[in-house]
């Protein structure tokens, strides 16, 4: 996926990453030498390897809008358990208001 670290674009750091992105927000598909723009913002990079980051987002973005990318499994955390016990009771205490 073009977010891992290392990818046929090279290796990207998460600072690469999310300075791709805010780049990406200001020099849309109509800003002239857009990729000349979002490499010199993120510094360290050529156009091409920018334009190729992005063309492997966009096939990411395919298989997982297409079902082709399972959602991951997170580990319930006691935080998450405890607001799922919370949210449970506040749902009953609202139908037996309701009913």
């Amino acid at each position: 996926m073009a977010s891992s670290s290392m990818s046929a674009t090279g290796s990207w750091s998460a600072k690469d990453n999310k300075a791709f992105e805010r780049a990406l927000a200001v020099y849309d598909k109509d800003t002239p030498d857009r990729w000349n723009n979002v490499a010199l913002a993120v510094g360290g990079k050529t156009p091409d390897e920018v334009k190729r980051h992005y063309e492997l987002l966009l096939q990411d973005i395919t298989q997982i809008e297409s079902g082709q990318v399972p959602f991951p499994k997170y580990k319930k955390t006691v935080e998450s358990e405890e607001e799922e016990k919370r949210y449970n009771i506040f749902q009953h205490h609202l139908c037996s208001v309701y009913i």
